[in-house]
């Protein structure tokens, strides 16, 4: 790298940093329509389109360091090693924005960039999605958490179109700024304002969720407590001041209980008359070795006669609850607070029923999956339950960001969302991502919120990844044209 290019690679990663704002606990969600301006017009300015891929990769690379600044504590050096690998997923971007946006900025090629950045730009947060990187996490669409009516384009096409749009008003916007030409200043605008414009749309105009019952949901934040027989028993003594209030679901925390059911009936026994005390059904969740010696994180559904299902958790936390390639990455948990022994793993979705409620158990990092959710609702999950403990975090921007992903996967599958989280956020959210209860990390106590179980099935659960599918076929249609050109450029071939 000469020095010349230090400056510029510089400035990227700090405009690459800027729309961690976006997301909470800032939580500045208008700044995401603009927030990739700076970053843009960074990368466009580059001398080569090479120059300007690296520069992407330094920009992604400061948005997952602001992102996920909290890691670093518990991942040391290895946050530098993921924010590197993630951000290299943004050079086809980089590359692309330099073709399009550099030089003499014509009608033609902004409309193509306005199509192919954000396809580029949604295909790496895809790639990124894989569990071994982390999955979803941060993408950009999330940041409209706490606002349902642009959340709403989220209902189309999942955070993945909500993502697209608001990289496509950055696009359009940089476009209005460069061009000189009058009628494509008009189309960015008009291009702009169409794809802001659509959730609030589709929230205004689109079909509501289907009136429905409505269940008092407890949900129980005992806060940080080191051991796991005191986390147990502060929830059951905040859960007993919950009789003769009328609850049909007590929602605790993840690793509220240290016991594995099956080897201790006592503590069960325990649970069930707390259940039958109160008069709803207790989703608890354990950590702790089962009888064939495997750690899993379940989520268990307690009533007054004792278990009445379990739910595995699937997606396991890199590092924090498995190491990948632990015979060669092992060494990392002598100098960091990576697992020291791989958790097991369920083998998917279940749906747990406590009476005639059907509730679909997700646990902690699994929030971030649109693809979970999905698949619990088809079937039959009234309700989606999540059980989290960011306690490590605590304090930090972990908390309400992954309650915060709970408003965007309910507004995606079209359902209501409760989330309890050990030591905080918890949060409720309605069939369109409307908040109904928020928890801050410093509350302790149990909050009772009414949740309505009216839901509908949305274009985007009835669809799939339609929009990963465009995405992909179109940020490959702009690399066999850009091979096809330099081609016939180069050796007349067509």
């Amino acid at each position: 790298m000469t020095a010349r290019r230090l400056p510029g690679r510089a400035a990227a990663l700090i405009a690459g940093a800027l729309p961690a704002l976006a997301f909470p606990a800032p939580s500045w969600w208008w700044l995401a329509w603009v927030g990739l301006v700076p970053l843009l017009l960074v990368v466009r300015a580059a001398s080569t389109a090479s120059d300007a891929a690296v520069r992407a990769w330094c920009g992604l690379a400061g948005f997952v360091l602001a992102t996920q600044y909290w890691l670093l504590l518990s991942a040391g050096p290895l946050l530098l090693v993921m924010a590197a690998v993630i951000g290299a997923l943004w050079l086809p971007w980089g590359w692309f924005a330099h073709r399009l946006l550099s030089g003499a900025v014509t009608t033609r090629r902004l409309l193509a960039a306005v199509i192919v950045l954000p396809s580029a730009w949604v295909s790496a947060e895809a790639v990124r999605s894989w569990p071994g990187l982390g999955g979803p996490w941060a993408a950009v669409g999330a940041s409209q958490w706490n606002q349902p009516v642009t959340l709403a384009s989220a209902a189309l096409g999942g955070v993945w179109l909500t993502s697209f749009l608001i990289v496509a008003v950055n696009t359009a916007i940089v476009g209005a700024m460069l061009s000189r030409e009058a009628a494509a200043r008009v189309s960015c605008v008009v291009i702009a304002l169409a794809c802001a414009g659509l959730g609030p749309a589709w929230f205004g105009w689109g079909p509501a969720p289907a009136a429905g019952s409505t269940v008092r949901v407890a949900l129980v934040q005992p806060g940080v407590i080191d051991y796991a027989a005191a986390r147990e028993a502060a929830g059951k003594a905040l859960t007993a001041t919950l009789a003769g209030q009328r609850t049909d679901l007590v929602l605790w925390g993840e690793s509220s209980v240290g016991l594995d059911p099956t080897s201790h009936p006592d503590d069960v026994r325990q649970l069930a008359n707390l259940s039958k005390k109160v008069g709803a059904d207790l989703l608890v969740n354990v950590d702790a070795p089962a009888a064939d010696g495997e750690i899993y994180k379940s989520s268990v559904l307690i009533g007054p006669d004792g278990p009445r299902g379990t739910y595995r958790k699937t997606r396991l936390v890199p590092f924090g609850e498995y190491v990948p390639l632990r015979p060669l990455l092992g060494w990392l948990t002598r100098h960091t607070k990576a697992a020291g022994q791989d958790r097991g793993r369920g083998s998917g979705p279940a749906v747990l029923h406590a009476g005639s409620l059907a509730i679909g158990p997700l646990i902690s990092f699994e929030a971030v999956f649109p693809d979970l959710p999905r698949r619990a609702v088809q079937r039959g999950a009234q309700l989606l339950a999540y059980q989290t403990s960011t306690s490590t975090f605590q304090g930090s921007w972990a908390q309400p960001q992954l309650a915060g992903a709970i408003a965007v996967r309910a507004a995606e599958v079209g359902h209501p969302a409760a989330h309890a989280g050990l030591s905080g956020d918890s949060a409720a959210f309605d069939a369109r991502g409307r908040k109904l209860a928020w928890c801050a990390s410093n509350y302790r106590g149990v909050r009772i919120v009414d949740v309505p179980l009216g839901a509908q099935v949305t274009v985007y659960q009835r669809l799939g990844e339609w929009v990963l599918m465009l995405a992909f076929s179109t940020l490959g249609a702009a690399a066999i044209w850009v091979v096809r050109s330099r081609l016939r450029s180069n050796y007349g071939v067509v």
